[in-house]
């Protein structure tokens, strides 16, 4: 059964926490494929777009490092968005934003993640916004985690969605 990590605990327990949340995500992707769906499926049609990713995760650099972590408001264009009326706004818009646009959001965004982080006691400092499931505040180290974790996942959208434009493999 996938259980989400803890919001904080030692070293040892959060990233043995996140190694068995990703081997339960992949036994999840796979439980109750057939054969041929497990073996031989190619991977379907998505409207996933590279261009999304690269917003998606600007936005959730800021939404963690910024927003939770420290209590600072979004920067635009984040904090005038309805998230109510439309919550995957910046996958959709990402479409209208030049390319450079995006790539250097997703710089800035990132940056600003790293000033959080050089700015903080250590690892074992708490979030100043709790979580929304549990109520605890999130460690740094946690916040940090999370992010791989989530950087790493769509890194391998990033992979097959590169594939399907141009052929480009690898690294």
């Amino acid at each position: 059964m996938r259980t989400d990590p803890p919001e904080s605990g030692s070293e040892l327990d959060q990233l043995s926490a996140f190694l068995d949340f990703h081997r339960e995500t992949l036994l999840l992707k796979c439980e109750g494929l057939s054969a041929e769906q497990l073996g031989r499926a190619a991977v379907p049609t998505s409207s996933l777009t590279l261009g999304g990713l690269l917003y998606h995760l600007a936005l959730v650099e800021d939404s963690w490092f910024r927003v939770r972590f420290v209590g600072e408001e979004h920067v635009p264009p984040w904090g005038t968005v309805d998230w109510d009326a439309d919550p995957d706004w910046e996958f959709g818009t990402a479409a209208s934003v030049d390319p450079d646009e995006l790539r250097e959001a997703y710089r800035a965004a990132c940056e600003r993640s790293r000033a959080v982080v050089r700015a903080a006691r250590d690892l074992d400092q708490r979030s100043v916004v709790a979580s929304r499931r549990t109520g605890e505040l999130f460690d740094l180290r946690w916040i940090m985690l999370h992010m791989i974790e989530e950087t790493a996942r769509h890194a391998g959208h990033a992979d097959l969605l590169r594939e399907a434009i141009d052929g480009t493999v690898g690294e």
